[in-house]
Order: structure tokens, then C-alpha cells, then sequence
């Protein structure tokens, strides 16, 4: 039995905002020097978001 994963698009549009907001934060601390945690933790989550957009396919419409 094969799992298929896709995206729907709200779902979609989720992750890439959550992408983008990850992103605006790790500029916002690293331009503040802030912790380098922040910066770690900010940074893994805009790419997980943007590697699970980039690798996972959309729903075709009417699925």
C-alpha cells in the first residue's frame, strides 16, 4: 500500500506564508545579531516550509 501525499492548495498557501514569515524573522534577528538559536530555529522552519513546497506535488483540481 503506497501513501500518496499531496498538497491542497490551502494547505499550500499555508506553509509558503509560514515560509515567509520564518524567513522575515531570521532577517529581522540576524540584522538585530540577535541569539543564534533564533536564527537556527527561524531558518530550519522557512526551509522545511520551501523544501516541502518544492518537493511535495499539489492536488489536481476536483480531487
Amino acid at each position: 500500500m503506497l501513501l500518496t501525499l499531496v498538497l491542497t492548495p490551502v494547505t499550500a498557501t499555508l506553509i509558503f506564508v509560514a515560509g515567509c514569515l520564518a524567513g522575515y524573522q531570521y532577517r529581522r534577528t540576524w540584522k538585530a545579531g540577535g541569539a543564534r538559536w533564533k536564527l537556527w530555529l527561524y531558518g530550519v522552519v522557512a526551509a522545511a516550509a520551501f523544501l516541502t513546497l518544492g518537493f511535495v506535488p499539489m492536488a489536481e483540481p476536483g480531487i
